[in-house]
């Protein structure tokens, strides 16, 4: 579906009614939540994306991490440094390619890796509570057809 007409207005534009500053603050509150309930395992929301994202098995080098999250190549290293110093994740080098370091989760991380869901459901619910399960399930359709959107346009140019 295609509007003829652009969608957002110069003249109207109000920051306050920004899809861009709604999203942004409410990632914001939902990563300060997190932070919160996640400080009594010692790590932050992004340390514990990090340990949630190797835990999957799909990511396994900290290129992977930093694409995934949008996030520079230096402030990724920092945080891996940080959960190496913390005996959480540990790095290996590559059979095949021996520049190449792999991240593994240790046994700490993997009994870590466990009660991260647990916390972001539980933030998710407490955030959440007044929506109605049709309501969650739209919300995650737009926004998988935002992402959609964007990976195509990221194709074409």
């Amino acid at each position: 579906m295609s509007n003829s007409s652009p969608l957002f207005d110069l003249d109207t534009y109000q920051i306050e009614e920004s899809i861009g500053y709604l999203l942004a603050r409410s990632r914001a509150m939902l990563v300060k939540s997190s932070d919160e309930s996640l400080a009594k395992f010692g790590i932050t929301h992004a340390q514990g994306a990090i340990i949630l994202m190797l835990s999957t098995g799909k990511y396994s080098t900290a290129a992977d991490l930093a694409r995934e999250t949008y996030t520079d190549a230096a402030s990724t290293k920092r945080m891996i440094d940080r959960l190496a110093a913390r005996n959480l994740i540990q790095r290996e080098p590559c059979a095949h390619d021996r520049r190449l370091m792999k991240l593994k989760l240790t046994a700490d991380g993997i009994a870590l890796s466990t009660q991260i869901p647990k916390v972001f459901c539980g933030v998710l619910n407490k955030h959440f509570y007044d929506f109605s399960a049709e309501e969650i399930g739209f919300l995650k359709s737009m926004l998988r057809r935002l992402l959609a959107s964007n990976s195509t346009e990221e194709k074409t140019h």
